[in-house]
């Protein structure tokens, strides 16, 4: 049995990306950073990537271009505990709602688990968030629905979206601004609604700017080729346009330099392809070999903007 890629996750505490990988039930995590070479190579076919973290137990083949990477079965499995899916009302835990940024008049509302901190946050790509309030689940909910219809804001927000603006964001005040207006019509509809339950919080702007190493606020670090369990090498590259990889082939490679992350997704600078945005959610499921800097990019890719197929909620 070889590792499998299981996608990018973002600890709980506030810290970089990691790359995950399976064999079995034994799973590793690679650390990621900025400024060095990043590359793989795409063998034999893609598998379903289970659910709550078992195997796919009839071991289905997925298709390449999807981002939710499990056969049906699985996908309904791992769905059916799933907050997003109503489907856990007695949850016991303390939720927190907050305001999510993305891009200019690109927010939504939503909620996370009190106890994965920030995490949620990162692994939907936002770049600027407040928390709104903490209380039991079903107050968080209700609250959640009371802001999205009075603020105009959704509950969800595509991938392919957020990558288009990401490339140009405004500086940190102004997007500290917009959440701050947003946070300042939420909170004076207190008593028109929000949830008795819900414990009102302050507005302070996180802003994920620097963890993502997005525009001037990255830093340049170490990253590197995926090796077996991912295990890291060197490599570099520079470039302009930015494109998109729509799913993975046997045989394919992505390489270049790796120079930021958010989400899901991570940024190479490729040298001829210019910057290549790997969604690593299409990497789930395929043993990866490690590749350098000369394999270059030899799989389907579209100019973002192009449009992606999504099958999560975020």
């Amino acid at each position: 049995m070889e590792w499998q890629c299981t996608g990018l996750r973002w600890p709980e505490e506030r810290g970089g990306p990691v790359l995950g990988w399976r064999k079995g039930r034994e799973v590793r995590g690679s650390a990621l950073a900025y400024g060095a070479g990043f590359g793989f190579r795409a063998e034999g076919v893609r598998g379903c990537a289970g659910a709550r973290g078992n195997a796919c137990p009839v071991g289905a083949v997925v298709a390449a271009r999807s981002t939710g990477g499990r056969c049906p079965e699985c996908g309904r499995l791992d769905r059916a505990h799933s907050v997003a899916a109503d489907t856990i009302p007695d949850d016991p835990r303390t939720y927190r709602v907050y305001l999510a940024w993305f891009g200019p008049e690109m927010v939504k509302v939503g909620i996370t688990a009190e106890a994965r901190g920030a995490a949620r946050l990162r692994e939907q790509g936002a770049v600027v968030f407040s928390w709104l309030g903490r209380g039991p689940l079903m107050a968080a909910r209700r609250a959640e629905e009371l802001l999205r219809a009075a603020l105009g804001v959704p509950d969800r927000i595509p991938y392919a979206r957020k990558r288009v603006v990401r490339a140009e964001l405004p500086g940190a005040a102004e997007r500290a601004g917009e959440v701050g207006e947003l946070y300042g019509r939420a909170v004076a509809l207190d008593g028109g609604g929000w949830p008795e339950a819900l414990e009102r919080l302050p507005f302070e702007a996180v802003d994920h700017a620097g963890i993502f190493g997005l525009g001037e606020a990255g830093e340049a670090g170490e990253a590197g080729e995926v090796g077996e369990a991912g295990e890291v090498g060197g490599g570099s590259g520079s470039g302009g346009v930015v494109r998109a990889v729509t799913g993975l082939v046997g045989g394919g490679a992505v390489a270049g330099r790796l120079v930021a992350a958010a989400g899901p997704d991570l940024h190479l600078e490729t040298g001829a392809d210019g910057i290549v945005v790997v969604d690593t959610r299409l990497m789930t499921g395929w043993a990866l070999a490690a590749a350098g800097p000369e394999a270059g990019v030899s799989v389907p890719t579209v100019g973002v903007g192009g449009g992606v197929s999504q099958d999560g909620l975020f």
